[in-house]
């Protein structure tokens, strides 16, 4: 069972989708959780999918388009992190508001680059008791070369030079297609392209404002900050669109408790379809139920 909802951050009307459990009574309070989408995630993309799983195992669950994507308001198709991270904060509040959960009880889960994003939430708001991030990044730059040939990564960085001169003379970022700044492998920009080719909402253009904003956003520089509330790092060994070492990396620096679970015969995309979306939402959900119990 689910309801629209909207909610504001930093002044502009995201929507949303709240989901509530079967068996959920009345004046009965729940463990809330947000989920946050990736690079150019929307909710209604694999979100639901996570969404249900959790709902059936008794938390409360939030959805939402960052600002500018999907349904949200906003400027259309920017990517600007620290905004992203708003955005999941004020979606934690608006969960927290809701009377169906208790708001001492409040988890997120991100995906790509909502992995990300979620560490870095966690880092600075302690409203955040538990978190699951999922093929995420930790490290924008070494992310955007690692992916990238030497002479690649080098018209990269001209061609957002150049951009970032033009956004400061004229207030305006070239646009360009998707896969040219994210330069995703044979199996990812297939199956990536296939999961948008039917949803009106999805993006294939971003400004090249994003490069400048991904080399500046490093949430290792923080995920120590999150312990003593417990981390649970989920990456796949064959992803060739955010390498395994972001996750390990973050794991690194991390206080406990965490965890890293490595999901073995499977590329980026794959997390969000059986069998490995089974895999990874049995992993969550049992982090969630030792750490963040539903009731």
């Amino acid at each position: 069972m689910s309801r629209r909802v909207s909610f504001y951050s930093e002044g502009v009307k995201l929507a949303g989708d709240l989901f509530l459990p079967p068996d959920l009574k009345p004046d009965e309070r729940r463990a809330g959780i947000v989920l946050c989408h990736g690079y150019t995630g929307i909710r209604t993309i694999y979100l639901p999918d996570n969404a249900a799983v959790l709902a059936a195992a008794g938390y409360v669950v939030l959805t939402f388009d960052y600002k500018g994507w999907g349904d949200s308001e906003g400027p259309k198709s920017r990517l600007a992190p620290y905004s992203r991270v708003a955005d999941v904060q004020a979606a934690l509040t608006f969960l927290g508001a809701q009377p169906e959960v208790d708001a001492e009880r409040l988890g997120i889960y991100g995906t790509s680059y909502g992995g990300a994003t979620v560490i870095w939430v966690a880092a600075i708001d302690p409203r955040v008791k538990c978190v699951v991030a999922v093929v995420g990044i930790g490290n924008g730059t070494r992310w955007m070369r690692s992916v990238r040939r030497p002479d690649e990564y080098h018209d990269l960085l001209a061609r957002a030079a150049a951009d970032r001169v033009k956004r400061a003379l004229t207030g305006v970022s070239e646009l360009a297609d998707r896969n040219q700044i994210l330069l995703p492998d044979r199996q990812s920009l297939e199956l990536g392209a296939a999961a948008r080719r039917n949803n009106p909402a999805a993006v294939t253009e971003l400004p090249l404002e994003f490069v400048d904003d991904t080399l500046g956003f490093n949430p290792e520089w923080v995920v120590d900050r999150i312990a003593p509330r417990p981390l649970l790092l989920i990456t796949t060994d064959d992803d060739r669109l955010v390498p395994p070492q972001e996750s390990e990396a973050m794991y690194a620096r991390a206080g406990e408790p965490k965890k890293l679970v490595l999901l073995r015969g499977f590329g980026h995309y794959e997390v969000y379809a059986k069998p490995a979306f089974d895999q990874l939402m049995r992993e969550a959900t049992d982090w969630y139920r030792q750490y963040l119990p539903a009731r």
